[in-house]
């Protein structure tokens, strides 16, 4: 396979992120206010079907990828076969589990050239939306609608401030920001502003073990 097979694809956490987000819209979409629509689709006498959140936000059931291996990871197949031998609501959580798990599996595919910094900062992120699964089965649905139509979604920044309001920058001593591009180091574990050891996004998509200038200095020694 040539060195070149996700280079189309979405390639920082922001817009990996922003896929996720758009893919998992489309299939809470699906699963509550479009249910009946989704439900009529997926009819048992029908091949394996599959059910595709897009980044675009919308969704539809389809036959799975006729190509081997597909470009990305297919969805769960033949959710339709079980639509009329259980409980409707247990079907829709079945669903929704399945859905979840292909998500996280389309965004670490896509995040295969991230840095162990950024699959961090990608699964913070993604962790702190309520996963497909909670929404339909606690009536999650009522803290999605702020948040639904936006490709990421308003209350990521709000739960990262709160988790990162005590982190401080190891050079300059300034506060957490999530606007700010930040770098862990691998073997302190402290959190730097990007602009004080000066390392940009792009930059950081190349290291695969950050060290701290104070580290570095020290391994010199």
């Amino acid at each position: 396979m040539e060195a070149g097979w996700i280079s189309s694809a979405p390639r920082t956490v922001e817009e990996i992120f922003r896929d996720y987000s758009g893919r998992r819209t489309a299939i809470v979409r699906a699963l509550t206010e479009d249910v009946d629509a989704f439900y009529a689709q997926c009819r048992p006498e029908r091949e394996n079907l599959c059910l595709y959140g897009h980044p675009s936000q919308t969704w539809e059931v389809n036959l799975p990828a006729e190509e081997v291996p597909p470009e990305l990871p297919e969805p769960v197949l033949g959710i339709n076969f079980a639509r009329d031998g259980m409980n409707r609501k247990d079907w829709l959580s079945l669903v929704a589990v399945h859905s979840d798990s292909w998500l996280l599996s389309v965004s670490f595919y896509l995040g295969a050239r991230l840095n162990r910094n950024d699959r961090k900062r990608l699964f913070s992120m993604i962790n702190d939306l309520p996963t497909i699964f909670e929404v339909i089965t606690d009536g999650g649905q009522l803290n999605e609608k702020s948040g639904m139509d936006n490709g990421i979604d308003e209350g990521y920044g709000e739960d990262d401030d709160d988790e990162h309001s005590e982190t401080l920058c190891g050079t300059c001593g300034g506060s957490y920001g999530a606007n700010e591009f930040w770098i862990g180091c691998d073997i302190c574990e402290r959190w730097f502003h990007g602009k004080c050891v000066k390392i940009t996004p792009a930059k950081a998509e190349n290291i695969k073990q950050y060290k701290c200038p104070s580290c570095s200095s020290k391994k010199g020694r």
